[in-house]
């Protein structure tokens, strides 16, 4: 079963702006926190951003005031504004969600290609 749907990746010039979004199935119950990694090839998958269901949030520092992580809780969507792009930033985004349970359950997307490319 297919629990977080992603969409908005694709080939983009640096400089340039793309937007994620990411949809959570109804069957996920209850979501504490949603966010976004991402995995260059041959590398650690890593945090972007995360957004609390409470609207906290919080930025690696490598995008931060750059990306803007936000969510519409009633929608369970949560969107990743990239802006300022750089080649850097190319990897595999993946869309995260964190439920509480008896310990902290995690949902995994199964990732939207970015590509900063000339």
């Amino acid at each position: 079963q297919v629990h977080l749907v992603e969409s908005g990746g694709g080939l983009v010039q640096p400089g340039g702006s793309l937007r994620l979004s990411c949809a959570a199935s109804r069957s996920i119950s209850r979501i504490y926190s949603m966010g976004w990694y991402r995995q260059a090839p041959g590398k650690q998958r890593t945090l972007v951003a995360i957004i609390t269901s409470t609207g906290d949030t919080k930025y690696a520092d490598s995008v931060q005031g750059r990306f803007t992580i936000s969510a519409d809780n009633a929608e369970r969507t949560v969107y990743l504004q990239m802006n300022g792009l750089k080649p850097e930033d190319t990897a595999v985004y993946y869309c995260n969600a964190q439920v509480p349970v008896e310990r902290i359950v995690d949902y995994w997307g199964q990732g939207t290609q970015v590509t900063v490319s000339s």
